[in-house]
């Protein structure tokens, strides 16, 4: 594995990083639009094993709503249980620097689920987005 993490910050990288989100949540596809104005508010990165496309992060900073540090990654399904997404998910969590930790995992997601399970969270809450059928399960670390 050679896991290599870049910063969305051109066309290439955003649609990268689209394309991992739209695969591994398919009840909340986002736009190009959408992610590029998610890309000014947070910071979006892709990973690749050289240089295939292995996954995505976000790392969303605190708000009103939490102190918490939001930290998702996501691994494509040919990629999972490889280390991927632990590398992925440590390098976000470093980007918290010492911060309550929280990540969102839709309910279907069961690996995702069991993986943040293991990293030390616990669920807070499980919510349905407007027009939705699949919830989303907030975890909190911290």
């Amino acid at each position: 594995m050679t896991l290599r993490i870049v910063r969305v910050g051109d066309d290439g990288t955003l649609l990268d990083w689209q394309r991992v989100h739209n695969e591994i949540i398919p009840t909340a596809v986002l736009s190009v639009d959408e992610v590029r104005e998610r890309s000014t508010r947070n910071v979006l990165e892709v990973a690749y094993d050289g240089e295939v496309l292995v996954g995505c992060s976000t790392v969303r900073p605190p708000s009103e709503e939490t102190d918490a540090v939001t930290v998702i990654a996501r691994v494509l399904p040919p990629y999972l249980c490889r280390g991927f997404g632990t590398a992925l998910y440590r390098h976000c969590v470093a980007q918290a620097e010492g911060a309550a930790v929280e990540t969102h995992i839709l309910a279907s997601n069961e690996d995702g689920l069991k993986f943040a399970v293991a990293q030390g969270f616990a669920e807070v809450e499980t919510y349905l987005l407007p027009g939705d059928t699949v919830p989303f399960v907030l975890l909190r670390r911290g």
